[in-house]
């Protein structure tokens, strides 16, 4: 029985993700996408240079703690702001992409094996987008929480007041009122944010899911040509139906390169800063009479760190691998029973599955969890000898 709450949707995208798309401007025709990209663009503007003021005006304090605290949040609001200006600017691209997913919903409409296909990605897409940004929200609350918990005596000046997040304000604290006030706003503030950042994993991870779904449908169709009699025009139909699909894949993969390429970039030149950061946060604060504290705090943030490094490659296997299951599938089919207009058009689909479907890090280098091992035993190096440096 089919998931009338999908086929209501006609999207692999789900609400949450696309409730974020809107909330953050990137959603085509939404009525308020203006209003967003303006509050976005002073909010995260505002935030960056807070957290700027502070970097300058601690460089040469005593704390290091602190000072790498405000580096690696910096960093991650930087981040932030050139991923979503990336999406703005590439805004016709990803509006050609939502209506290729609403054309491949429409063509499964008829199709009850190929519907179910697609509703499979979508639940599955939901899972995981609600998944990630539960991370994310609870990553945020291990990071700040604390702090609003925390009794502060704000008429004592011999202390620095503390913030969820490092930064100068232009204004002075002065009742306990305006500082727990401050502190709730950095916390949503800092929430909406990670909102974002998940957003944008999860949206790749349920592009890579429909692109699968479409992959297996055309699977699919290069095993039923062995039940299509030979002289029935069905085949050609059907052949020509297969080369019209594959060549879609192959646009669409090409649109979500485009898209994320350069995001990819970006994420993986930051994530291998961000955790060196993390990882002398962590090896610094083993001193501390709060470690555990500084520990939680800092752990929330390399876990999700490392999370987004591993979505983009995870991201970028699942498309090498689907790529190659194509050629399988044609290879697999009764070529032999075709005439040889048809096999010579199989024969191209196959040297054409085996040039892989691939998302690459600004086109130097491909997505693969060959690449997160990598990345990963890099870092298990440097804390390793940070370790040893203590």
């Amino acid at each position: 029985m089919r998931d009338t709450r999908v086929m209501a949707r006609k999207s692999t995208i789900s609400r949450m993700v696309k409730c974020l798309l809107v909330l953050y401007g990137i959603w085509p025709d939404a009525s308020c996408i203006t209003c967003c990209k303006v509050f976005w663009s002073i909010s995260l503007a505002v935030v960056l240079i807070s957290l700027y003021r502070y970097l300058c005006a601690h460089f040469y304090s005593s704390d290091i703690f602190d000072l790498m605290d405000c580096l690696s949040t910096f960093v991650g609001y930087l981040k932030l702001f050139i991923k979503v200006v990336i999406f703005w600017w590439n805004q016709q691209i990803f509006n050609q992409i939502l209506r290729t997913m609403e054309e491949d919903w429409k063509d499964c409409a008829n199709n009850d094996i190929e519907m179910r296909k697609v509703i499979s990605k979508a639940k599955i897409s939901r899972y995981v987008s609600n998944a990630i940004i539960t991370l994310h929200t609870v990553a945020v609350l291990f990071y700040g929480i604390s702090i609003i918990l925390t009794n502060v005596d704000i008429t004592d000046r011999t202390i620095e007041i503390p913030h969820i997040m490092r930064m100068e304000f232009p204004f002075n604290i002065k009742t306990q009122s305006t500082y727990k006030f401050v502190l709730i706003m950095e916390l949503i503030q800092l929430i909406m944010s990670s909102w974002g950042m998940g957003m944008i994993n999860a949206l790749l991870i349920t592009l890579t899911l429909h692109i699968g779904g479409q992959i297996d449908i055309l699977r699919c169709w290069l095993t039923e040509l062995e039940f299509v009699e030979i002289a029935d025009k069905r085949r050609s139909n059907m052949i020509k139906r297969i080369i019209q699909k594959h060549q879609k894949i192959i646009y669409f993969t090409e649109n979500i390169e485009t898209l994320y390429t350069f995001i990819a970039l970006l994420q993986f030149v930051s994530n291998v800063m961000m955790i060196c950061i993390l990882g002398f946060l962590i090896i610094t604060a083993l001193d501390n009479p709060n470690a555990t504290e500084k520990i939680m705090r800092s752990l929330s943030y390399y876990s999700v760190t490392n999370l987004e490094a591993f979505i983009f490659c995870y991201a970028g296997e699942y498309l090498i691998n689907k790529s190659k299951a194509i050629g399988y599938a044609a290879y697999d089919s009764a070529w032999y029973d075709m005439e040889p207009k048809h096999r010579r058009i199989l024969l191209l689909i196959i040297l054409r599955s085996q040039k892989q479907l691939t998302l690459t890090i600004g086109k130097l280098m491909d997505l693969s969890l060959q690449r997160f091992t990598s990345i990963m035993n890099s870092a298990g190096s440097y804390i390793s000898v940070l370790m040893a440096m203590q």
